[in-house]
Parts: C-alpha cells; structure tokens; sequence
C-alpha cells in the first residue's frame, strides 16, 4: 500500500447520518487521513469521536453547516466527503469545489442539471471527484458483469429489481438506475425508448427481447439494507446476477478508497467508482 508522507485532510459533511458516521469511524482510525473538520444541521459542537464510535484524539467538533465557508476558510481541507441528500450536497458541494476542494459525493437522486454545472466548475477550479451511487465494490464490481453480459445476451428478456428498507427516499434507487443505465450503454439503445418502470395489469404480449423492453422495479420493506438483482431469461433458462449489501460497511469502505484515490488525482474531472477500482 502506498504511504503518504502528507496526510490527506479531510473534510465530512453529515457526519451524524447513517453512512456518515461509518465513514468518520474509519477515516478517524486511518493513519493517511486527517479529519480537519466535520458539518452538520444537528449535534452542533457535539464530539466526532463519540457520535462516531472513537476516542478521537483530535476531538473535532461538529460545526455547523450554515458556516461550511467560514469552516473551509479555517481548515483548508484537500477532500471532503458528502454522503447526505441531493438539495443538501448540491448547496454543499459546489460551495467546496468553488473553493478548489475534491469531492467524494455518494448521494443519490441530483438533479442533471446540479451535475452539469458541477462538472464545469471541476473544470475551472481545478478541483476533480468521484461521484458514485454505489461505492461497494462487489456492485462495482456487477455493474462491470452487467456490460459484459448484456452484449451476449441483447435478444434475451432484462429484469431489474432493487429492495431496500421502507425508509429509503428516492424510487428508484441511484444504483438501479445505474445498472439500467449500464445496460442501455451496452444494448446501444434509449433507455427512456425500452424501459418500463414497475408493471400495471395490461393487455397483449410484450415484444421478446431487451431492445424491445427491459422492467425495473423496487421494493420498500423493513430495515433492508440493500439489493440488486438482474434477471436475464431466454427460453427454457436464466442467468440471476445478485449483489447483496449485508450492511453498510460496504460503502464507508468504498469511500474511504475514493477519497485516497481522488486526493492524487491531477486530472480535472469527475471519477466514477470503476476508476478508483481500475475497472
């Protein structure tokens, strides 16, 4: 493993929400990352280190986000990392890469045209990141299988089917839409020509074949953390791709590699998780 000779300072926004404090537990515990500060709507001025789990010897406390600018002014971070909701991220972000800093975001659900203003000023201030839906590398890692397999099998019918717990906000989820995105890439077509999202009672035969339609669907239930499932089925067989998120460990562990990998990064633009995992 490469060894910085200068830590990485690090910046995290929402440090008191699920993946937020999974993140701050490992980034505090990491010895190539500092944490310089921490922003938040709620627990102002609380510790870092307990709301997260450690004995932080730092003792960052929680500042709050209305002052992200003063906060950036003051600890001069090199990357923060943003795992919150999309009106929140999008205020956020831009207010760090205004400021020259990398971002990590893996929030879900913001708007194309956030992401192409985003992706301009990455540009200009010379500030690059990763944006992912997913950072786990197993769904990475399905995504990748999903482009491979969908090329062979373009004449079969695709089924795409997501559950999480009855909490989660945004249907469908940032990593369903991804796989759809992914497959539409490799079928070559539109996915808003072919996708049907959910099934109504309805008359007649659908046309065979995923260029002709491919269904997404999601379901909302307990306290599921996550699952994705692809369905390929031809006559008289079908191939299942499933990933299984057991808890969100997953994801704070992919973070944590996308903010080591974006912080040596020179090139100005937005990364996806296939990069930080050389897929």
């Amino acid at each position: 493993m490469e060894v910085y000779s200068i830590l990485i300072k690090l910046l995290i926004l929402g440090p008191t929400g699920s993946m937020g404090k999974l993140i701050s537990n490992l980034a505090l515990k990491d010895n190539e990352i500092d944490v310089v500060a921490a922003c938040d709507v709620t627990h102002i001025g609380d510790d870092l280190g307990f709301i997260s789990g450690v004995n932080d010897p730092n003792k960052i406390k929680i500042s709050d986000i209305n002052y992200l600018q003063e906060v950036i002014v003051e600890t001069k971070p090199d990357v923060v990392v943003d795992f919150t909701v999309a009106k929140a991220t999008e205020k956020n972000c831009k207010i760090c890469v205004e400021n020259g800093i990398k971002c990590v975001i893996g929030t879900t659900a913001m708007t194309q045209d956030f992401l192409d203003e985003f992706e301009k000023l990455v540009k200009t201030k010379k500030a690059p990141a990763v944006i992912s839906p997913n950072m786990a590398t197993g769904v990475n890692i399905l995504f990748k299988m999903a482009s491979i397999l969908t090329k062979y099998l373009n004449d079969w019918d695709i089924e795409i089917i997501e559950t999480h717990h009855n909490r989660k906000q945004d249907n469908f989820s940032g990593t369903s839409l991804k796989i759809l995105d992914t497959i539409c890439e490799a079928l070559e077509v539109k996915k808003e020509d072919i996708t049907k999202y959910g099934r109504t009672r309805g008359k007649g035969l659908r046309e065979k074949g995923a260029k002709n339609e491919i269904g997404i669907h999601c379901i909302r239930a307990g306290d599921i953390v996550g699952e994705h499932k692809i369905i390929y089925a031809g006559s008289g067989e079908y191939i299942e791709l499933k990933h299984t998120a057991i808890n969100r460990n997953c994801f704070a562990t992919g973070a944590i590699r996308a903010i080591k990998f974006i912080a040596k990064q020179k090139e100005n633009k937005i990364f996806e998780m296939k990069d930080v995992l050389n897929l």
